[in-house]
């Protein structure tokens, strides 16, 4: 199986605030078999998602591979409160970037 970066392979990677204590994290595929192949390889995951961000399993809250919009959404526990002294994304905005060094199938 070739391995592509994810940056070829979907047409959004973004990250939003689902709440002041969530993030919500939407990947949306160029292609269905793009899509396909990404979720049969199970990249995924709450181990692999955890692992990336560093944070407990715990805090992966869902990964939902959702396929009529050949989309992977992701939810986890922010880690400071939205808007809380010393928070630097208010918006939750900038909170994708770990997942643009992955690499999927291609």
């Amino acid at each position: 199986m070739t391995m592509v970066p994810i940056t070829t392979a979907v047409h959004v990677i973004r990250s939003k605030n689902a709440g002041p204590y969530e993030l919500t994290l939407d990947i949306i595929f160029k292609t269905q078999a793009g899509f396909e192949a990404t979720r049969d390889a199970k990249i995924f995951t709450p181990q692999s998602m955890a692992k990336l961000y560093g944070i407990p399993e715990s805090d992966i809250l869902k990964v939902i591979h959702y396929e009529p919009a050949r989309a992977i959404k992701i939810t986890l526990k922010r880690i400071m409160t939205s808007g809380a002294f010393g928070e630097t994304d208010v918006y939750g905005a900038q909170q994708h970037a770990p997942l643009l060094q992955l690499m999927v199938p291609g």
